[in-house]
């Protein structure tokens, strides 16, 4: 009980912010007073957000697209991939590469990904998932 209790004195002092915001001090915090400019995030704390956010990806992509789970190992991270890149809203909006996909057209879903906006965004990035795409094999080693 004691940890709760200091837990809500500290909300209460620092309050709470679910979005990066400058302290008044130069010091880019977030959450309940948590400097980061001083404080960055530790290994532990990245591979907590990096999981959350990879089940985040996953449960969006459950609920707007139940199919992609039938897909290879493959072509599920390059989704997954895409997903957590875009978010679900933004990936949503690729309907005819996702129509290529859902119908195993890999080769032309590669080439859709390719006429993105997104992939001149992120280059290398978007190049290696549509050969992943299109190919079903790992081009990350």
């Amino acid at each position: 009980m004691a940890n709760r209790t200091l837990e809500d004195q500290l909300t209460l002092h620092e309050g709470k912010r679910p979005g990066l915001y400058n302290d008044g001090y130069g010091h880019m915090s977030i959450g309940v007073g948590r400097n980061l400019t001083d404080v960055p995030l530790d290994e532990e704390e990245i591979s907590f957000l990096l999981a959350k956010d990879i089940r985040r990806a996953a449960e969006g992509l459950d609920y707007s697209l139940p199919w992609w789970s039938k897909l290879d190992a493959i072509r599920q991270r390059v989704m997954l991939d895409m997903c957590f890149n875009l978010g679900i809203g933004k990936l949503l909006t690729f309907r005819t590469t996702l129509a290529n996909i859902k119908a195993g057209e890999y080769e032309a879903a590669a080439v859709n990904m390719l006429k993105s906006r997104w992939a001149k965004q992120v280059g290398t990035r978007a190049l290696r998932l549509a050969e992943m795409m299109k190919t079903g094999q790992d081009y990350t080693r």
